[in-house]
């Protein structure tokens, strides 16, 4: 059974409660939380990239069956969980247009309250910092960073499997952020193997570019030809070449989804070319897109190339990998 680890977050009251860190999964029945009415709790929620994103198919639930090799990356929202005495449950977010009810991050609190009959009140303000709709998995993120800083702040007494169920039901890429680091994800993506934290040195530095749209997900899988389908081998040779330490070939950091979104918008074909014009080496879709990542070994050149990118009003970001769960960035593999 997939082990869930407790997220990276922090409960502030009059006093820093330890306890609240330090516990995690105690058993103990709902009448025995602590008075949580005067404390908020902060937790982080990253952002991941797609290495790879296989399509095998349509299934007969209508999504697709996938196979895809994801990792978060530290570029991360914010989220602040305040109790209330209202018994509601909303959401205040930086980016007004997502401050309604129909938030992930608004559901996946709901859906805890659901399975755990609580009838607390929380008020969720959340600073973005993940841009929006650009296939960096941001809502997916927020709700799992919501779920399990209310199983560690109120000391649900949740398993594994219940979370993983709650985190499907919300989306396709929550179960994923439950653990975060560096997963092989199947299924609709609710199937999460995750993978030894070592990453090769020629990926030190990850440079994210997201062009000035935005697109739908729904749309994109909607208009993908059978033609583009694979048999998921890209996924599963990466996911060997990680765990075995070896380099990484190029042509298996495979996207399915990139060709038709490369053709169907063109600002990201054009993004595309500007990436490899300003230094990158190579240059691949994140998701359903937008949003484009390429990798760099050395600082200075992804430094350079931001810079560039950025006096082209491109939205950029240099980060590089992170394993949240633990509390460690950037395992690097001397073998790559």
């Amino acid at each position: 059974m997939l082990a869930i680890p407790p997220p990276f977050c922090y409960p502030i009251g009059d006093e820093l409660d330890k306890s609240a860190i330090s516990m995690h999964n105690a058993p103990m029945s709902l009448a025995k939380h602590r008075d949580i009415t005067d404390k908020r709790y902060f937790v982080r929620s990253y952002a991941k990239i797609n290495l790879t994103l296989d399509v095998l198919g349509r299934r007969s639930d209508g999504y697709h069956e996938l196979a895809t090799v994801m990792q978060t990356v530290d570029l991360y929202d914010t989220i602040r969980l305040t109790a209330t005495d209202d018994g509601s449950v909303r959401v205040v977010c930086s980016s007004p247009e997502l401050s309604h009810d129909d938030n992930l991050a608004v559901r996946a609190a709901k859906a805890v309250c659901q399975r755990c009959s609580i009838a607390q009140g929380i008020l969720i303000n959340l600073h973005k910092r993940i841009p929006v709709a650009a296939g960096l998995g941001g809502g997916s993120s927020n709700a799992a960073a919501v779920l399990l800083a209310l199983q560690q702040w109120w000391q649900l007494p949740l398993t594994s499997s219940e979370m993983l169920a709650i985190a499907a039901s919300l989306g396709s890429d929550v179960p994923f952020f439950l653990t975060g680091g560096l997963a092989l994800c199947e299924g609709r993506g609710e199937r999460v193997t995750p993978l030894a934290p070592h990453w090769p040195a020629s990926m030190r530095w990850l440079l994210l570019v997201k062009p000035a749209i935005s697109v739908s997900t729904a749309t994109v899988f909607r208009n993908l030809p059978a033609s583009d389908y694979t048999d998921g081998s890209h996924s599963y040779k990466i996911s060997t070449a990680l765990q075995a330490k070896d380099e990484l070939r190029p042509e298996d950091l495979h996207n399915g989804l990139e060709r038709g979104t490369l053709e169907r918008y063109p600002e990201v074909a054009q993004a595309r070319e500007d990436m490899l014009r300003a230094g990158a080496a190579r240059v691949r879709l994140s998701g359903s897109g937008p949003t484009l990542f390429a990798p760099f070994s050395e600082l200075t050149q992804a430094a350079r190339t931001q810079q560039q990118l950025h006096a082209q009003g491109y939205e950029v970001y240099l980060s590089c990998v992170t394993y949240p769960n633990t509390g460690k960035v950037s395992f690097y593999s001397h073998g790559c």
